[in-house]
């Protein structure tokens, strides 16, 4: 953590919810990918908190997060960031996930739409088959029998840092491997979202291009010309960042650029009440 960030935890159903907050003004609860912990975001995090509140969070079983007594879900997940909104005091706030908190994220602004202001979804699809089979594989073989192999990897020495129980290694494996094995299609949740939403993917990310564009026609994106004067816009944004992979993608330059005006842009009621000097 830099000198200007603080990590805390918060005492969410039954978790100790490890976060960090970074920079001061609007917040953003930013939430990692799987078997990652909020170092994940590398130098974007710290772009991100030059104009606003950053909030990382170490999801269940990640990080400095331990693990409880419970099956790994993206709706008890969401259901954790909903209540750390809560714990935090906040009205409401802006959250970006990116893969598994990708998933996480859209789950907490379906279950709580409420709390989500503005929302950025970050190479995560919407449905299961919105990834590339070959990732659906790979996803069928993680669990407890990659955990030794997976010790050479720098994503295992994160863990090994910062966990509170290293041994648990082999556990996280065993309930996100259970989790990514189950079916699941949010496209009615998708549709019904009241949260401005931006969706964000590599040109050669795991989830298929194809997909995020459906992800955004679902968000009322890509149904017309916007005419010249952008009146037949829609509020949902979709990027596809050139030259860019799952794995990469916090690397790209073109990444913070691409996300700070959304998230810096006023939403509707926010626009109207800047004008009002009255």
């Amino acid at each position: 953590m830099s000198e200007h960030s603080r990590g805390d935890y918060a005492a969410v159903n039954g978790l100790e919810l490890y976060y960090e907050i970074h920079g001061s003004g609007k917040p953003l609860i930013l939430l990692h990918g799987g078997i990652g912990a909020i170092e994940m975001f590398g130098e974007v995090l710290s772009m991100l908190a030059e104009g606003r509140q950053v909030i990382g969070v170490d999801l269940q079983a990640h990080g400095r997060t331990a693990d409880i007594d419970r099956p790994l879900s993206f709706e008890s997940m969401a259901d954790d960031i909903g209540a750390l909104i809560g714990h935090l005091g906040f009205e409401r706030a802006d959250v970006m996930g990116y893969s598994l908190g990708g998933g996480v994220a859209l789950q907490t602004a379906i279950r709580h739409p409420g709390l989500v202001r503005k929302l950025v979804v970050v190479s995560a699809p919407f449905k299961r088959d919105g990834w590339y089979p070959e990732v659906l594989a790979g996803m069928g073989r993680m669990g407890p029998e990659v955990a030794e192999p997976m010790k050479q990897s720098p994503i295992y020495k994160l863990y090994a840092s910062v966990a509170p129980r290293p041994a648990d290694w082999p556990v996280l494996l065993t309930k996100l491997g259970e989790l990514l094995r189950r079916d699941y299609d949010w496209s009615e949740g998708v549709e019904a979202m009241e949260a401005q939403t931006m969706i964000v993917v590599g040109d050669a990310d795991s989830v298929r291009t194809a997909h995020a564009v459906r992800f955004f026609e679902l968000l009322g994106g890509g149904k017309a010309d916007a005419g010249w004067d952008g009146s037949g816009m829609s509020s949902a944004r979709l990027a596809v960042l050139p030259g860019t992979t799952h794995y990469d993608i916090f690397y790209s330059p073109a990444f913070a650029p691409t996300v700070v005006p959304f998230l810096d842009a006023p939403m509707p009621e926010e626009a109207s009440t800047i004008g009002d000097v009255s």
